[in-house]
């Protein structure tokens, strides 16, 4: 990520706490607050809008998956200086902070918010999704856990229309595909074997195609479909038609073969059915092929932050006041 020099120099008068509603900080409490974004840099005494700039640019230049995902320490970096525990006398919301912050970040299309748990987060204003540093696998926090179990609660009563259209596509878009398309799901018309196709752009700008094959239940390998799982030979028959069927790409106005399948369940995918379909795919095939889990549903769509589908929230608690002066 490259940025105007103009707007490095804005920001790093934002972090040095030179310009109103931010916190001032000195030479050494530059380095902390560096040190606590997790970056090995200590002032080194030069004039400390002009270093920060200087780490700034170097930050920016760090690897990162795309264009519309800054690298994960500029993120830590705008949420330390939104962080609520420095908010300066007359601004206690810090909306006039978050403000002042969107006139410098908005000049290179992004806009920085505050999420219903008060912490400072980035979206970048063409894609509109939202920076995060999804890591799956990390440890979930309290609040995370707490919509974890909401949505598990969700994916075991949803049905499979539902797990598509209020879960999977906000999902895939906030993971950066695009032209994300359902392809006639419910009356089964012209589906050949998938249910979502999409897009993704390679950082080289070269274009690949995908399938997903979403089954709510579990995935197994048993020879007779139990109630609430999918026999894994019938989505091996689904996924080579989606394979071999292409699709029509109105943006190119021509059509195209996808290039990989993604096999999503709502439910567990069993290692015997894993097993099984590994060894029915030859070795040109089993790239293309991946799987996704309950598991790694729940853990994306918590990590990426996404809001919860509106019949996944509990329901608002409704309190009833009795006044004693009102007879019965």
């Amino acid at each position: 990520m490259k940025w105007k020099s103009r707007n490095l120099r804005e920001l790093a008068h934002i972090v040095c706490g030179d310009s109103e509603h931010f916190r001032y900080r000195s030479s050494s409490y530059i380095t902390e607050f560096f040190q606590d974004c997790d970056l090995d840099y200590t002032h080194d005494g030069s004039t400390r809008w002009a270093w920060v700039a200087s780490r700034l640019e170097e930050v920016l230049a760090l690897p990162h998956a795309s264009p519309s995902v800054p690298p994960d320490a500029f993120i830590r970096i705008i949420r330390a200086t939104l962080d609520k525990g420095d908010a300066q006398e007359g601004d206690p919301d810090r909306s006039s902070a978050l403000a002042a912050l969107n006139a410098v970040l908005v000049r290179e299309g992004w806009e920085a918010f505050f999420d219903e748990h008060g912490l400072g987060q980035l979206r970048h204003n063409a894609t509109n999704t939202i920076a995060q540093m999804a890591n799956p696998h990390r440890p979930l926090t309290p609040a995370e856990m707490e919509r974890r179990e909401l949505l598990t609660t969700y994916l075991d009563k949803c049905s499979e229309d539902e797990l598509i259209e209020e879960v999977l596509l906000p999902l895939f878009r906030q993971l950066g595909f695009h032209r994300v398309t359902v392809t006639g799901h419910k009356d089964k018309a012209l589906e050949y074997g998938k249910d979502v196709w999409m897009k993704y752009t390679l950082p080289t700008l070269h274009v690949l195609y995908f399938g997903i094959q979403a089954k709510k239940g579990k995935l197994d390998s048993a020879g007779v479909g139990r109630p609430g799982s999918s026999n894994v030979a019938e989505i091996h028959n689904q996924v080579n038609m989606m394979l071999g069927h292409e699709i029509f790409d109105s943006e190119l106005n021509r059509r195209v073969l996808v290039d990989h399948a993604f096999i999503v369940a709502g439910g567990e995918i069993t290692k015997q059915a894993r097993n099984w379909i590994g060894n029915k795919l030859d070795a040109t095939k089993r790239s293309q092929i991946m799987f996704m889990d309950r598991d790694d549903i729940l853990n994306l769509f918590i990590v990426t932050n996404l809001p919860l589908p509106k019949s996944a929230l509990p329901l608002p608690k409704v309190t009833t006041t009795f006044d004693d002066d009102i007879p019965f």
